[in-house]
């Protein structure tokens, strides 16, 4: 699942929203790293219908414009859940083995250039 797809239906898992709504929304809840253009947003709102992970919940004339408002399928609240238990996996996996590294006493310095441990031949190290 793409990044842009993934907070698209993050951004629909509470409530069906507009295009404009869904825009807001997923550059709110990526802190701004996810700004989808409006070109954008379409094309993996097609995609996501296509898909049948969200459908068209209604149409509302504001202003003279029509919104389309979309919502989450059943399929498409279980896609959400199984990508952001698959995140969190591969997160808690990177977690642990950071955590290894440190408490294996894991430097900064390149590889060969460790600080010696062990006194060399002349009562320097090696």
């Amino acid at each position: 699942m793409t990044r842009p797809a993934f907070f698209v239906l993050t951004a629909l898992a509470d409530q069906p929203r507009h295009g404009y709504g869904i825009l807001r929304e997923v550059e709110e809840l990526s802190d701004g790293e996810v700004q989808l253009r409006v070109g954008t947003l379409y094309g993996v709102l097609d995609r996501l219908t296509a898909d049948g992970l969200i459908v068209l919940d209604r149409e509302e004339v504001q202003q003279g414009r029509l919104r389309r408002y979309y919502r989450l399928t059943d399929d498409g609240v279980a896609a959400l859940d199984a990508e952001a238990e698959r995140m969190a996996a591969g997160a808690g996996a990177a977690k642990r083995r950071i955590a290894e590294g440190r408490r294996a006493g894991a430097s900064d310095a390149p590889a060969g250039l460790e600080p010696p441990t062990a006194p060399g031949l002349a009562g320097g190290y090696a």
